[in-house]
């Protein structure tokens, strides 16, 4: 699959190399592929390849957004035409948010006009996506949006990376859920000091 991760931070560098090792086809699409700050992900992945955001979304079949919320605004325009294209948007608006939308997921979707358009990948520390196993177990994924095809999408590549399971969360209407559950995390994680190794799983009985 040709996937475009938009942004080269931690959680696009560690979904990249993951999808890599799949067997997918990667590319980052970045404001300037030649800057210091972008040639960090080559340390991560000597083989990834970078270029700008127009080229690298124009043949991708799926794009992934993990840039800071407020980018999007000025991404969007740069992703071409989206009618034909599975759009993951893995950001949380938390700190800051891409005014006047609650979520980029809201911005993506008013502005490109995305039909397949899923939040997904935002709910865990990178260090998750890197190695989603605990004691020999996947942990979970969780993916919100109204598109059957780009949950889909994105729960087939949450497996392809080692995740048990990617639940459906619920339609558009459960995205801002979706990041708050997010904050949980990181609440855990980092405000209440329990390390960034941990993770949810859901358990039955």
């Amino acid at each position: 699959m040709k996937i475009a991760i938009i942004g080269s931070g931690n959680v696009g560098s560690a979904l990249g190399k993951g999808w890599l090792n799949a067997g997918h086809e990667v590319v980052f699409g970045v404001r300037d592929p030649q800057s210091p700050k972008t040639q960090k992900v080559l340390a991560l992945i000597p083989e990834a390849k970078l270029n700008t955001v127009a080229d690298a979304s124009i043949n991708a079949v799926v794009i992934v957004i993990t840039t800071p919320p407020e980018a999007v605004l000025d991404l969007i325009p740069q992703l071409g035409n989206v009618s034909n294209k599975v759009i993951i948007d893995t950001t949380n608006s938390i700190r800051t948010k891409p005014a006047p939308y609650a979520t980029a997921y809201d911005a993506i979707k008013e502005i490109s006009k995305a039909q397949d358009l899923v939040k997904c990948f935002n709910s865990t520390g990178f260090e998750n996506m890197l190695n989603p196993n605990y004691h020999g177990e996947g942990i979970d994924m969780f993916a919100a949006g109204n598109s059957k095809k780009a949950k889909q999408v994105a729960g087939q590549l949450a497996k392809d990376i080692g995740f048990a399971t990617c639940y459906d969360f619920g339609g558009d209407d459960k995205v801002e859920l979706l990041e708050k559950f997010a904050l949980s995390w990181i609440n855990m994680a980092i405000m209440q000091r329990h390390g960034r190794n941990l993770a949810f799983k859901l358990v039955r009985r």
